[in-house]
């Protein structure tokens, strides 16, 4: 086993960086106090939470979650909750048990990638107003999760192009792992997809609807959008080395339901990047293309080479978000891909009157191809990108 520790660092790019409009600091008066008024309720309520959960006996667990990197770097994301001694992570269960989770916050995780522990630098407190706690600074070997139980860190090391395993453990328990996809500098292509209405039928337009599906739903009756894993499976043919990011507002709390529904479904697997709705002080929980539009940009920032494919739906804003990034990055997105939500998808009057109540499609320099299955955009998306692969060669 390699005896070279791999350096780590703290990460705030994704739960802790919000963009300078939501920024705690340039609200309202009025909008400050609502914020402190929820976040303090929230922080009583994790506090009496985890009394309670500690007097059952209850104690810290890590969650993982499936990451990536480059060959350079890697972006290694987990959670630490209480649990029963013989409670196991990663369970496929309803959403509703995962929106209770307590979070552990501020526990000790060892972390190690293909046995070979990561070396960890902890910078303070970074939730609260992007202050560094000097008196937690420390180089060693764990790291410790925030105040939410989260903790993301970039590995800086070299890891060869393929699927790697990430493990965590915090004492007490034995460790547990998840995939880490680590990307070709060769790929020149990536997927980025929404999952809500895109991949899986959740109704998310329609409140109450997504309500259900998102908390009470057995997991393993989610439906899938018809014909969307195909489309999936012949964009991967046509692009090998091309990764799929799965982008999603739903929270972290359920991502075992999603990691689970992609594999079930026969989707390329792949990262999944969720929401924290976790109210802080500083990000209090992110709007939701506010949320994709960052994690987007990230994914750019992360692989400058590589064009994207950007695959959503017209239910909520997934247009007007890709059509920013298209302007913001001239030259990165190769398509975007439109699925068109049905009447029954719609919400409110519009679903009774046979209409659709959703965003009109975006305007851009890249083509965007629409249909309401996945069927339809195989059909006029496959010929486009195939005469792009046929150009690349």
């Amino acid at each position: 086993m390699p005896t070279v520790p791999i350096p780590a660092r703290a990460a705030t790019t994704t739960f802790d960086a919000p963009s300078k409009r939501e920024r705690f600091e340039v609200k309202p008066p009025l909008t400050r106090f609502i914020r402190r008024a929820i976040t303090n309720a929230f922080s009583l309520w994790s506090h009496w939470s985890t009394a309670v959960v500690r007097g059952w006996g209850w104690f810290p667990r890590v969650e993982p979650y499936v990451g990536y990197g480059t060959g350079d770097y890697s972006r290694l994301i987990c959670r630490t909750v209480y649990g029963p001694a013989r409670g196991q992570s990663g369970e496929l269960t309803r959403g509703i048990r995962g929106m209770l989770a307590v979070p552990a916050g501020r526990t000790h995780v060892q972390a190690s990638i293909d046995d070979t522990p990561l070396n960890t630098v902890q910078v303070g407190v970074s939730e609260v107003y992007d202050k560094v706690d000097r008196t937690r600074d420390m180089s060693g070997e764990y790291a410790i999760s925030d105040s939410a139980g989260y903790l993301d860190l970039v590995a800086e090391h070299r890891l060869s192009p393929g699927i790697h395993r990430v493990s965590y453990s915090v004492p007490g328990r034995k460790p547990v792992s998840a995939n880490l996809y680590t990307i070709p500098a060769s790929a020149k292509v990536g997927i980025i997809s929404d999952v809500d209405d895109t991949i899986m039928i959740t109704q998310a337009p329609v409140l109450w609807k997504a309500a259900y599906n998102l908390l009470f739903l057995d997991p393993k009756k989610k439906a899938s959008v018809p014909g969307m894993s195909v489309l999936f499976t012949r964009i991967s043919d046509l692009f090998p080395d091309a990764p799929f990011f799965y982008l999603s507002t739903s929270p972290w709390n359920v991502e075992s339901a999603i990691r689970n529904f992609i594999i079930d479904h026969g989707f390329p697997e792949g990262p999944l990047l969720l929401r924290d709705l976790d109210p802080r002080p500083k990000t209090f929980v992110p709007t939701g293309p506010q949320h994709k539009l960052e994690f987007a940009e990230q994914l750019m920032a992360d692989f400058p080479d590589m064009k994207f494919i950007l695959v959503g739906d017209d239910g909520q804003k997934d247009p007007t978000t890709y059509a920013t990034i298209v302007k913001r990055y001239p030259g990165r997105v190769l398509a975007i891909a439109i699925r068109q939500l049905s009447p029954k998808e719609a919400p409110g009057l519009a679903s009774v009157a046979g209409l659709t109540s959703t965003q009109p499609m975006p305007v851009t320099e890249v083509p965007v191809f629409t249909g309401t299955t996945g069927s339809n955009l195989l059909k006029t998306m496959l010929p486009y990108l195939k005469e792009h692969a046929k150009n690349a060669d």
